[in-house]
C-alpha cells in the first residue's frame, strides 16, 4: 500500500506532491514491477484526499513514463523508466580499512578562512540589520516573471539552449554596453565585456590571471574579506592600505604592487566615497609604477544627498582599470550575474579560464536579464529602490542619532549599510548574541579588519529591513548596549 505525507499547507498543490513521491518510490526501487498501485478511490480514502487528485496524478505519472496501464487490471511501473539505473550494491564495512588522511591529501585549505556567516533564516527575525541581503518586497517579481516567459518562447530557445561554448548573449553585452555602462560614465566595445556568475566569479579569475607567489597584491584595511581571502591563496605578500574618511589612502608604498583592489564608490565595508582628485592620484600612479587596478563598482548607483560619481574607470586613459560589476545588490543576490570590463587581451584570457570552469553563465538567465534590462524594467526597479532605500537611510541616520549616540560612524551619503565604530569597553559579541535573542541581527565588523588591531565596529544594513521597523528595532538593541559593557 502506498502511504504518503503530503501536507497542505505547502504552496506545491496535492495533486503535484503526489505525483513526485510516487516517482520517487518508483525510481528508489520501492514499487513491486509486477503489482499494480492501488486504485485511484483507495489510494484516495487512505491519504484522505480527493479522488480526482490522485487520477490527475496518476495519468500525468502515465504521460512521463513511469506508469503503464493495463485493462482491467490497473497501473503498473514501467519498467523502462528504470533502464540505465546501477543496482545498488551492499557495502560491507573493511575493519581493517585506514581513515582517509585528508589533511595530506589537500594542497589549500580554504574552509579554514574566516568567512563571513549570516543566518539561513534571516527573515525570520524582526529587525535584520544585514548588509547584503535585499527585502523580497522590492524585487520585481511581475516583470522580472514576464521577461522569463518571454525567454521561453520557441525562438529564445532556440536561440539559448545551443553550446555557445565561451560566448555570452550578444543582447546582453549590447544592453551592458549601451544601458548599463554609460550611467557610470563608461564606454566600452563588446570584445571587452564579459559576462560572470556574480562579482566573486570575477574576482577569482583575475586573481588567477595575475597573482602568484612573489607577486605583490594591495587592498583596503578594513575591506572585502572574499577578496583577501581569494588573494591569500595565491600570494602570501599582500599590502594592507589604511582607509580613511576618502577611501583607501594613496602613497608610493603602491608603487612595488602589481594588482591593487579598490572599491571607490562606496568603500566596503565603511561606505566612504572615494574623490575624484584621489582617484587621479591613483590612476597616474598605476601609469607611472606598471600596475593593474580592480575596481568593484558595487553599491554604485546608492547616492542619496548627490549624484553618483563616475567610476574609476570612466577617468581610466591606458586600460590600467578592471572593472567589475554586479547587478546583486539592486535585483537579488541570488542570480548571481555580473560583468567585467577591461582591456580586450585580458578579456580572452579571462574568457579562456571562465571556459575551464563553467564554459558561460546560463544563457537562459542572460537572455531574461537582457529583455529585462532592454525594456525599462531596470530603470524603473532602479528609482524604486532608491526610493526605498533613502527612506530608511534616512530614519537609519535619525534613530542612531537618537537611541545609539555613543557609537560614532563616517560621514554616510549612500550604500546600504553603517559602519559603526562602537565605545571602547564595549563587547560587541556579546551584544551580538544579547540583540540575536531578541529578534535583531547585527554583524561585528572585525571580520574586515585584517592585522586584528582594530577598535571595535558593527556594521548595520537596512536593505533588507522595512522602514517602519527601523526606529524601534534600534531602540531595542540600543536597551541591550549596556549588558554588553565590560567591566572597568
Amino acid at each position: 500500500m502506498l502511504l504518503f505525507h503530503l501536507d497542505p499547507n505547502l504552496t506545491e498543490t496535492l495533486q503535484r506532491q503526489l505525483r513526485e513521491k510516487i516517482a520517487n518510490a518508483i525510481l528508489d526501487g520501492q514499487i513491486p514491477l509486477d503489482k499494480a498501485l492501488p486504485s485511484s478511490r483507495k489510494l484516495a480514502n487512505e491519504l484522505k484526499i480527493a479522488r480526482n487528485t490522485v487520477v490527475l496524478a496518476y495519468e500525468q505519472l502515465l504521460d512521463d513514463g513511469y506508469l503503464i496501464a493495463k485493462s482491467r487490471s490497473g497501473y503498473f511501473v514501467n519498467a523502462d523508466i528504470l533502464q540505465g539505473h546501477a543496482e545498488k550494491q551492499i557495502r560491507l564495512n573493511d575493519i581493517d580499512a585506514k581513515p582517509m588522511s585528508w589533511e595530506t591529501l589537500l594542497t589549500v585549505r580554504p574552509s579554514l578562512q574566516q568567512n563571513i556567516r549570516k543566518p539561513k533564516d534571516w527573515y525570520n527575525y524582526d529587525y535584520p540589520f544585514l548588509y547584503g541581503q535585499l527585502d523580497p518586497a522590492l524585487f520585481p517579481t511581475q516583470h522580472w516573471r514576464e521577461c522569463s516567459r518571454d525567454s521561453m518562447n520557441v525562438q529564445a530557445i532556440r536561440s539559448w539552449s545551443v553550446d555557445h561554448f565561451d560566448e555570452d548573449d550578444p543582447l546582453l553585452i549590447e544592453q551592458i554596453r549601451t544601458r548599463l555602462l554609460p550611467r557610470r560614465g563608461v564606454w566600452a566595445k563588446p570584445e571587452q565585456i564579459l559576462i560572470t556568475v556574480g562579482t566573486q566569479q570575477a574576482l577569482w579569475m583575475v586573481a588567477q590571471l595575475l597573482l602568484k607567489p612573489g607577486r605583490r597584491f594591495a587592498m583596503e584595511n578594513p575591506g572585502y574579506v572574499d577578496m583577501y581571502n581569494i588573494a591569500s591563496l595565491l600570494t602570501e605578500d599582500i599590502q594592507l592600505q589604511p582607509v580613511d574618511d576618502q577611501g583607501m589612502q594613496i602613497d608610493d608604498s603602491l608603487s612595488e604592487c602589481q594588482l591593487v583592489y579598490v572599491t571607490p564608490s562606496h568603500q566596503s565595508p565603511t561606505t566612504v566615497t572615494m574623490p575624484l582628485e584621489r582617484r587621479r592620484q591613483l590612476l597616474d600612479l598605476a601609469e607611472k609604477d606598471n600596475f593593474l587596478i580592480i575596481e568593484d563598482d558595487y553599491n554604485s548607483e546608492i547616492n542619496y544627498e548627490s549624484n553618483p560619481t563616475p567610476a574609476l574607470k570612466s577617468l581610466d586613459r591606458h586600460d590600467r582599470v578592471i572593472y567589475v560589476g554586479s547587478l546583486s545588490k539592486t535585483l537579488a543576490p541570488g542570480l548571481r550575474l555580473g560583468y567585467m570590463v577591461a582591456h580586450p587581451k585580458l578579456i580572452s584570457e579571462v574568457r579562456a579560464i571562465r571556459r575551464l570552469m563553467l564554459r558561460h553563465p546560463p544563457t537562459n538567465n542572460q537572455r531574461t536579464l537582457a529583455l529585462f534590462i532592454e525594456r525599462g524594467y531596470h530603470d524603473v526597479l532602479l528609482r524604486q529602490i532608491h526610493r526605498a532605500l533613502k527612506q530608511r537611510w534616512e530614519c537609519m541616520s535619525k534613530a542612531l542619532q537618537t537611541h545609539l549616540p555613543q557609537f560614532s560612524t563616517h560621514s554616510n551619503i549612500g550604500g546600504t549599510s553603517f559602519w559603526l565604530k562602537a565605545p571602547a569597553d564595549l563587547d560587541f559579541r556579546k551584544l551580538q548574541a544579547l540583540a540575536r535573542k531578541q529578534s535583531i541581527l547585527i554583524e561585528c565588523g572585525d571580520i574586515h579588519h585584517f592585522d586584528k588591531s582594530c577598535s571595535a565596529h558593527l556594521r548595520l544594513g537596512f536593505s533588507a529591513i522595512q522602514a517602519e521597523k527601523i526606529e524601534p528595532g534600534l531602540e531595542r538593541l540600543a536597551r541591550l548596549v549596556p549588558l554588553a559593557m565590560r567591566e572597568r
